[in-house]
């Protein structure tokens, strides 16, 4: 893998990408590893979004320079051709041929990052990074996924019934009609997910009159809500 599709990956983008996208995903994942989002008790994790930062920011850095430089040179003005000698020339000299495209440009695919529909029943998956993955369907009833990182998972139509969701990190995630009943959503962060039709039936998400879970932007229409509401 040469440089430049090291730092589009580490951006989640895919060769090619435009400066503006390169700048919005720059903001994105600055926002998913912030230290500040991550429990200072946590040594392991605070030290993987440190190097996670400085790798997003190393990326976002070369790609910039390299897409301000493409442009200076694009948009300046074509040299002007030179005038022909009236000296000696080689008359009908064959024009140079065009060379021909790199075909060493390819993404390699992400690996395993297809999961749909694996059983993942009361496994252990605590402090793991499955951010990204598709776990649509899958069955993690009475999983451990305490302190994980699933930032843009696809949880679509999951059974998560049962599992153990404490400080998980669940930023962007898919969760439409997710099994949460009586999930453990404690310190959760379910900022941006999507969770229409999605059931939390007696679903834990809070001390007391105090609500324990970060729900920023959370789309919730047709949510059935730990009291059995549905939520409108």
């Amino acid at each position: 893998m040469s440089d430049l599709e090291h730092y589009y990956r580490v951006l989640e983008l895919e060769p090619g990408a435009t400066l503006e996208e390169v700048n919005q995903a720059y903001k994105d994942l600055v926002f998913v590893w912030h230290p500040d989002r991550i429990p200072k008790d946590n040594l392991r994790l605070q030290q993987k979004a440190q190097d996670k930062l400085k790798a997003i920011n190393e990326a976002r850095e070369k790609l910039r320079s390299l897409k301000t430089k493409h442009q200076t040179t694009h948009h300046s003005p074509p040299p002007q051709p030179e005038k022909p000698s009236q000296t000696t020339q080689k008359p009908h000299s064959p024009p140079p041929q065009p060379e021909k495209p790199s075909q060493t440009s390819q993404k390699p695919p992400k690996q395993n990052s297809d999961l749909s529909g694996k059983d993942y029943s009361r496994a252990n998956l605590s402090n793991k990074d499955l951010s990204g993955r598709n776990l649509s369907y899958a069955n993690l009833s009475g999983a451990n996924l305490s302190d994980t990182f699933m930032h843009k998972v696809n949880l679509r139509g999951a059974n998560l019934s049962e599992a153990n969701l404490f400080r998980a990190n669940l930023l962007l995630a898919d969760l439409r009609e997710a099994n949460l009943r009586a999930a453990n959503l404690i310190g959760a962060d379910l900022s941006g997910a999507d969770l229409r039709g999605a059931d939390l039936t007696g679903a834990r998400i809070r001390s007391g009159e105090r609500l324990l879970v970060k729900l920023v932007g959370t789309n919730l229409a047709g949510a059935i809500m730990p009291d059995g509401s549905i939520f409108q």
